[in-house]
């Protein structure tokens, strides 16, 4: 049995029949080949394929693909503006040192980006609060904090 799917990614149509168990995950890194999705878990613990569908975060190996049906889904390659340059909230990520490995940081700045859109004055306990589904085993979360803090500025909210 194949399921027939239809939505957007990154401001693209997308149609594709899957099988019916098939996560958002492995459709977005092995059937549209979008790798900056990464997967950490496969539970939705780590937060690593966090994406956006509707402009709310969400766990991407925690969702069928044909639940994401007539959606909108935007994924890390999805957030760059035209001009190529970084989005406010990466180059914020990139100023504070945000990261190290890189493995946790598309998820994080997708979480992020939903974070300071619906909550765009939240304190340091408010994010870090916000990031408790987003695991970095790098960084100890300071630089992380001041660089959701420093992108919401530069998001202008």
């Amino acid at each position: 049995m194949r399921v027939a799917l239809s939505f957007q990614v990154n401001g693209k149509h997308v149609s594709a029949e899957v099988g019916p168990d098939t996560l958002l995950s492995t459709f977005i890194r092995e059937h549209l080949r979008l790798t900056g999705t990464h997967i950490g878990c496969d539970t939705g613990q780590c937060g690593a394929c966090t994406v956006l569908v509707d402009g709310r975060a969400v766990k991407s190996c925690n969702v069928l693909a044909a639940q994401v049906q007539g959606a909108e889904v935007t994924t890390i390659e999805g957030i760059t503006p035209a001009d190529g340059t970084m989005h406010p909230m990466q180059a914020a990520f990139k100023t504070c040192h945000g990261l190290q490995c890189g493995f946790c940081t598309p998820g994080m700045v997708m979480s992020a980006i939903d974070l300071v859109t619906h909550h765009p004055h939240g304190s340091d306990r408010e994010i870090r609060e916000a990031l408790d589904g987003n695991f970095c085993r790098c960084t100890g979360y300071q630089n992380i904090v001041k660089a959701i803090a420093q992108g919401a500025k530069a998001m202008g909210i």
